[in-house]
């Protein structure tokens, strides 16, 4: 497993650890903000055990980057214009959400480059003029 893959279980965790704890709360606001936190959470630690027991495959990174690149828009509008039926009424910034986002965007970054890296295009080999193949 590689640092990279360590980078991104790591965020999942912190973040489905947070909304986790956060869920009960976000039910108290109304039950479409609390069934988001649940699966949040859900899917974040879903992610970190296909992580950690697939560490080489390109669906959970590509997973983990699709997750994590919505809960950050969805948190963007979340603090701007409130988001639909969920939390309709845009919620203050805290400095619990802004950490968790900055692990998030570690995250979202960090699996994107795993899904480069293991994208990458092989270069072709070139031979120097005049030898011979």
């Amino acid at each position: 497993m590689s640092v990279r893959t360590d980078v991104v279980i790591l965020a999942c965790a912190i973040s489905a650890g947070v909304h986790g704890a956060l869920a009960p709360a976000h039910f108290d606001e109304g039950a479409g903000a609390g069934i988001a936190f649940v699966v949040s959470t859900v899917l974040l630690a879903g992610l970190a055990l296909w992580l950690t027991l697939r560490p080489a495959g390109s669906l959970p990174s590509a997973g983990a980057a699709l997750v994590f690149a919505g809960l950050l828009g969805s948190y963007a509008l979340a603090t701007t214009t409130g988001v639909p039926v969920v939390h309709p009424e845009p919620e203050p910034v805290d400095g619990l959400a802004v950490a968790t986002k900055a692990f998030e965007a570690v995250g979202l970054v960090t699996a994107l480059s795993l899904l480069r890296r293991r994208h990458a295009l092989p270069l072709p080999l070139i031979q120097p003029k005049g030898t011979l193949t």
